[in-house]
């Protein structure tokens, strides 16, 4: 099964750290990539570079910036291709957001087979 696993990291908690923590949190990250179950992820922009497109009364509606204010906000995300909840659990737990006060959301993704795709 796979699952996404989306990073809401505590506001400022990366920035704030003194540059010989930064390193290795970074490092960290990107780990998590290097282990065989993650099949993808990134590092998004902040919030603010964001434009949100809405329909509303049949326009449509362009917005720069997130669509509403929210303390989290996603930072990032993963891909996890894992044997069930427990094994997407053990990863999600190793994501720094998690130690430096922010959270991460676990999500299946719905699968769909190639033969039924468009």
């Amino acid at each position: 099964m796979k699952y996404a696993m989306l990073i809401f990291p505590k506001p400022g908690s990366h920035e704030s750290l003194p540059p010989e923590q930064y390193a290795p949190v970074n490092a960290d990250y990107l780990a998590l990539r290097d282990d065989p179950r993650c099949v993808g992820g990134a590092h998004l922009q902040p919030a603010e570079t964001a434009t949100t497109v809405r329909h509303n009364r049949g326009e449509v509606l362009i917005t720069d910036g997130p669509f509403a204010d929210t303390k989290e906000v996603l930072g990032g995300y993963y891909v996890l291709d894992a044997a069930d909840l427990d094994d997407a659990l053990e990863f999600a737990q190793r994501i720094p957001a998690i130690r430096l006060g922010g959270a991460v959301e676990i999500r299946p993704l719905v699968e769909i087979p190639a033969e039924a795709a468009f």
